[in-house]
Order: structure tokens, then C-alpha cells, then sequence
């Protein structure tokens, strides 16, 4: 048995053909002065008003196959726009590019969502010398509607706001499907290979807060990306090449000679950094020898290659332990990769006649941009500049990308519009066709609304955060009495789900542009908006079905005999607001903002709990409290909701547990 849709499909561009070839016909025999003057005319009148008869059931049943046979999930808003913008373009002719305002409405009683484009319309029709009421052009609007598989009835209120009411067979249905097939990612019109560049840590230096801010920005932006299906390269752009190399390989030298055949017990890299910088600023002749070691290095001598492997290696096991607690994910590939490319890249802003001498230094000036890129220094040196350019032209031309993002703190942000532009001079990419994006972030603040810093005033260590959390999280589950109803297995997950998805979950539920405090009390609180109350919410809505004895192969069975039932108000609330899931993943998609996400779980899970507080599941006996009833609806529809929960908290990096 072939697939409907398909089927649908070819029968229905079957039909308009024979409809175009009985309009030509008609055209033909058509005489000026007597229009009905042919028997033949008649005849193919009434073919032709048969089969559009036909192809509009055709279309119809097309639709229905396409919503319900697809195992993706149907972006609604997005199926909106496509009926209200058909009606649109038929109402107003006139206008070349008519806007499209579609959204969900915010009081239910007013309907489900909402078409504002009348009054846009009427704005725009008036500066092209045409008065219309904005009323009037709803109207039209109402009428042009296509026959749709979504719309139960429409309603013009106001100046002219078009209330829409969806069908409850056809939420009942979606819901079935996303039962039935799982949470599958909207259809994708076409893959792309996305770049996300984020964390970034500087070789022998600790990871900190700001790094913290990238690598889980980074890795959700990926996840969300990959979720929709799209080819993603996670890379780590780490600071492992440049002057500070030498002072390090020096100091190596000296405080370890025989560092060549006896690996040297370097475990805090952070203090022999803060050593070797004091020698460079306090010892001339040591500040010699340091950059004769960087001449040495980047002239790829082996003892000294051996010597930066040494350094980049002790760093490495440093970062691997936070990406490890973290669930991190990510490609190495840092400024050293790019040493070789940085040569072509100047000689071909040179070739292109795009460098300017600036006293000694070979600078690039971009048309519009604050400030120039320096990409050759005056001793002859590269720069960040020259590296980023150089990273950028391999993304493009090598990798193939179709998408880059940096994630990177704010700060940064003129230096990245710098790089894109001159990127675009050069002629590398056109931002229509190739999408190249900074990602940018606040700081992080302490408690006092200051920069975030230990007592003493150093930088807060990641590691160190990481096990405070972990601390927290025990003494909280503690508090709560977990421990004595979980086992040591089931406490030791839980902590770490708490822990690690409370610190990601604060950092992602705050607009990544602004600044965020970083409070460990209020990201442990399972009040609010905050993991800690998801993650209980989640096992809350898991243990349901296990107190009704119900089975993962049981609800998957009643989920393909089972309508999924929305008469109550607050079924119809949360069967929609489950269904809404698409439409958040695509405003991320446009806007990469990711508190959107952390927004729609928190209200998918209050909008959850109106409905367990207002409909029976399961019902009991008062005195035996046996399992009398179960209500498999809503059986149904709370597993909708944790597998929606479990697919937003998987885009986050957050491992919810089954108890907690």
C-alpha cells in the first residue's frame, strides 16, 4: 500500500491538469459575439465545475492525510498563517506583500489564536489613497478562508481582530499522533550544516563563569538544532597559540628540566600561570628568553612542540572534567589550527587590494564599521583578528556551512560585526543565502549585583561551582527526607540532575543578552520558575500511570484505540498548550533566545498541574484507596505532557530522573 499522502498528491495535480486543458478548451470555443453559441461549451462547463468539485475534496482530504498521517508534529501557528495568508492575498489584491499576524490568543474565552492583520492592511491600503474600515477588510478576510482541516469558526471582535477557534477533533487527533510516533521534530524543508562555536577556554587558564555562560548557551543551541534534524559541528575554539606560550614553555624549562623524557607534575596550571606571568613582568632577561621561546615554537621546533602539547594536555584533562559533569559535547579546534590559513587569508585581502599600512601594522577598514581589523601586526605578528578571519573563511569554504553561530559574551560583539563584514566584503558569503550570527550573553553576577567573584576577589573556579552545587543538591534532596526512600543509586542521580540542571536551567530560563545574579538558593528552590520544581513536576506526572499500575506498553496500546477526550477546559487548555512545542522551537530557530523554551515548560507544567488539580485520572476507593477507575484520556494526556517535557528538558541538557 503506497503512502495517501503521496497518493493525494498525484491525483490532485492530476485533476488540475485535466481542469487547465478543459479551461483551454473552453477559451477556444468561446465566439465573441454569441458565448453560448456551442453545445460543446455547455458540455465542458459542466465537466470543468465537476472536477473542481472534485479537486477541492481532493485538497481537503489531502490536508487531513498530511496532519494525521505525518509522524512529525504540525507546527499550528504555522498552518494558520498558511490558510489566513491565502484569504489574505485573496482579499486584497492591492497589496503587494500584505502582512501576516497570526498568534495565540491569551484569553481562552476569546478563542485559541488570532489574525491582527486587518488593521495593518488598512493602514497600508490608505497610504495607496484607498479608505477602508479595518472591520471591513476582516470580514473579506473571513470570507476568503479555504476550506481547511483546523478551524472550527471564526469571530471579528474589536476594530477588527480576527478570533479563531480550532477544531477539538483536530487537537484530539494531533495528540494521538505525538502519542503514537513520540515527540518528532516539525518537517524539515531542507538540512543545513550548522557551526556552533562556543565555551572556548584559554589554554593553562581555569575555566570560569563566563565560560560556564557559552558552554551551555552553546550545547542547547546545538541540541535544539540537531533535534530539528540539521547536520551540527560543535567546535571549541580554544585559545592554544600566542605570545603567553613562551613565558609558559620558560618557566617549564626551568622549574622542569627534564620535562622531555619525565612527564612534570603540573596540577594547578592556574598558579604556574600566575608564576611564569609574574617572572615575565619582573624578569628582564626571563622576558627575553620567553619570546625567544615563541619565535622557537612557531618555527614547529619538536622539543618546544613537545613542551606546548605538555601545557595543552594537563589544560585539557581540566576542561574534560567540567564538559564531563556538564553532559558537553564539543570539537576541538583552537587558534592553532588556523596558523597556516592565516597567511592565505592575508594574501588575499592583499591580492584584493582591501589593506591599508597603518603606522607599521596592515589593517583592514570595512565601510560603516567603528573600527578597522588588524591583521598583521608591526613586528609581523598575527593577530585575533587574522585567526577569526581565518576561522571563518574554513567554516565557509571547507565545512560547507550554511549556518555559524558564535557564542561568545557581548563584549565581543563589535569585533565579531567587524569580522562579518569584512568577511562579506571579500565576498566569502552573502548574508541571504549563508547565516552567520553572534550569540552574545551578560555577565554573571554575584548576590550583591556585582561582577561574580570569590570572597577574596579571584575568579569563581567552574569546577569548584560544580561541586558546591552538587553539595547543595544532596543537602536539599537531605532536607526533603529523599534519602530515605531512594536508593543510594536513585540519590546519587537524582543530586545530579538537581545539581548540574538547576545551574544550566538558571543560566537558560534569563535572556541570554542580559546580565544574570547567580543564587544557588533560588536555582534549588522548587518554587517558581526553576528546575528544581520541572524536575519534581516531571516525576510527579511519571508516577501517575505508575499508581495506576499502568505499563509503558499498555499507554502506547490505548494511545492507537483511544480518542483523546477535551471536553473539560482544562483538557482543551493543555491539550493546546502541549501542541504549541513546534511553534516555541521555531521562534528559538529565529531568534536563538532559549528562555523561550524554559518559559513554555514552566507554563506546560502549571497548566498541567489545573488540569490534574480539576480532572480525575485515576480514581480510588476512600476506604480501601484500590484503583476503582482510569480514566485513559487523560491517562494519555499526561503522558503527553512528560514526553514534551522530557524532549524540551533533552534540547536544554537537563537528565530528569524517573524519581526523586
Amino acid at each position: 500500500m503506497g503512502d495517501p499522502v503521496t497518493d493525494y498528491t498525484a491525483r490532485l495535480q492530476q485533476q488540475e491538469r485535466e481542469i487547465q486543458s478543459l479551461s483551454a478548451e473552453i477559451e477556444s470555443l468561446k465566439n465573441p459575439q454569441d458565448l453560448s453559441s456551442s453545445p460543446r461549451l455547455d458540455e465542458l462547463r459542466e465537466e470543468n465545475a465537476k472536477l473542481k468539485y472534485r479537486l477541492n475534496i481532493l485538497k481537503r482530504s489531502l490536508q487531513e492525510e498530511r496532519t494525521y498521517c505525518s509522524k512529525s508534529m504540525m507546527n499550528i501557528n504555522q498552518r494558520l498563517q498558511e490558510v489566513f495568508g491565502e484569504a489574505i492575498r485573496a482579499s486584497c489584491p492591492e497589496l503587494d506583500n500584505p502582512p501576516l499576524a497570526v498568534t495565540p490568543n491569551q484569553q481562552a474565552k476569546f478563542g485559541d489564536y488570532q489574525c491582527n492583520s486587518a488593521m495593518a492592511m488598512a493602514q497600508m491600503l490608505k497610504a495607496k489613497g484607498i479608505k477602508v474600515n479595518p472591520r471591513e477588510i476582516a470580514e473579506k478576510i473571513v470570507q476568503n478562508l479555504p476550506d481547511n482541516e483546523l478551524t472550527q469558526k471564526t469571530e471579528i471582535a474589536g476594530p477588527g481582530f480576527i478570533n479563531i477557534h480550532l477544531k477539538r477533533s483536530f487537537v484530539s487527533k494531533l495528540l494521538s499522533n505525538l502519542l503514537i510516533n513520540g515527540v518528532q521534530p516539525p518537517p524539515l524543508a531542507s538540512k543545513k550544516r550548522v557551526v556552533v562555536d562556543f565555551s572556548s577556554p584559554n589554554i593553562a587558564k581555569e575555566m570560569h563563569v563566563g565560560h560556564l555562560r557559552s558552554t551551555i548557551i552553546g550545547e542547547s543551541m546545538s541540541r535544539l538544532f540537531e533535534f530539528l534534524g540539521h547536520d551540527v559541528l560543535r567546535l571549541n575554539h580554544v585559545g592554544d597559540w600566542g605570545t603567553q606560550f613562551g613565558m609558559l614553555i620558560a618557566h617549564l624549562q626551568d622549574k622542569f628540566p627534564d620535562y622531555l623524557t619525565v612527564s612534570p607534575p603540573i596540577s594547578d596550571l592556574q598558579a604556574f600561570y600566575k608564576e611564569s606571568k609574574k617572572r615575565f613582568d619582573e624578569e628582564e632577561d626571563f622576558k627575553k628568553r620567553a619570546y625567544q621561546c615563541v619565535v622557537r615554537l612557531q618555527s614547529k621546533e619538536p622539543d618546544f612542540i613537545k613542551a606546548w602539547n605538555l601545557i595543552c594536555d594537563v589544560s585539557r584533562r581540566e576542561f574534560q572534567k567540567v564538559y564531563d559533569c556538564l553532559d558537553i559535547q564539543i570539537i576541538e579546534r583552537g587558534e592553532s589550527f588556523y596558523q597556516e590559513m592565516m597567511t592565505e587569508v592575508v594574501k588575499e585581502f592583499e591580492e584584493k587590494g582591501l589593506l591599508q599600512l597603518d603606522e607599521g601594522r596592515k589593517v583592514v577598514f570595512v565601510p560603516g564599521q567603528p573600527i578597522p581589523l588588524t591583521v598583521v601586526k608591526s613586528d609581523g605578528g598575527y593577530t585575533y583578528d587574522t585567526s577569526d578571519l581565518a576561522a571563518i573563511r574554513q567554516r565557509i569554504f571547507d565545512e560547507k556551512a550554511d549556518v555559524i553561530i558564535y557564542v561568545t559574551d557581548s563584549g565581543q560583539g563589535t569585533h565579531f560585526q567587524v569580522v562579518f563584514a569584512a568577511a562579506q566584503m571579500i565576498g566569502w558569503y552573502d548574508p541571504q543565502v549563508t547565516r552567520v550570527e553572534h550569540a552574545g550573553f551578560g555577565v554573571v553576577l554575584g548576590e550583591d549585583k556585582k561582577k561574580f567573584k570569590t570572597r577574596s576577589g579571584d575568579t569563581v573556579r567552574l569546577m569548584d561551582l560544580l561541586e558546591e552545587g552538587l553539595k547543595r543538591s544532596m543537602d536539599k534532596l537531605k532536607e526533603k527526607e529523599r534519602d530515605k526512600v531512594l536508593s543510594q543509586e536513585e540519590l546519587i542521580k537524582a543530586q545530579r540532575s538537581v545539581a548540574f540542571g538547576c545551574i544550566k536551567y538558571a543560566d537558560l530560563s534569563h535572556n541570554r543578552i542580559n546580565d544574570y545574579v547567580f543564587s544557588f538558593d533560588k536555582m534549588l528552590d522548587d518554587r517558581g520558575n526553576t528546575a528544581a520544581y520541572l524536575l519534581y513536576a516531571f516525576t510527579r506526572i511519571r508516577s501517575i500511570a505508575r499508581l495506576a499500575n499502568i505499563d509503558e506498553a499498555t499507554l502506547r496500546k490505548a494511545a492507537e484505540t483511544t480518542e483523546v477526550i477535551l471536553d473539560h477546559d482544562k483538557e482543551w487548555k493543555l491539550g493546546k498548550c502541549i501542541l504549541r512545542f513546534p511553534e516555541i522551537l521555531q521562534k528559538i530557530l529565529d531568534d536563538l533566545l532559549l528562555h523561550t523554551l524554559c518559559d513554555y515548560l514552566y507554563e506546560l507544567a502549571t497548566t498541567f498541574t489545573e488540569f490534574y488539580d480539576s480532572c480525575y485520572c485515576v480514581e480510588k476507593d476512600r476506604q480501601t484507596g484500590e484503583v476503582v477507575k482510569v480514566n485513559m484520556w487523560r491517562m494519555l494526556l499526561c503522558e503527553a505532557t512528560a514526553a514534551v517535557m522530557a524532549k524540551g528538558f533533552d534540547i536544554l541538557g537537563i537528565n530528569p530522573v524517573q524519581r526523586m
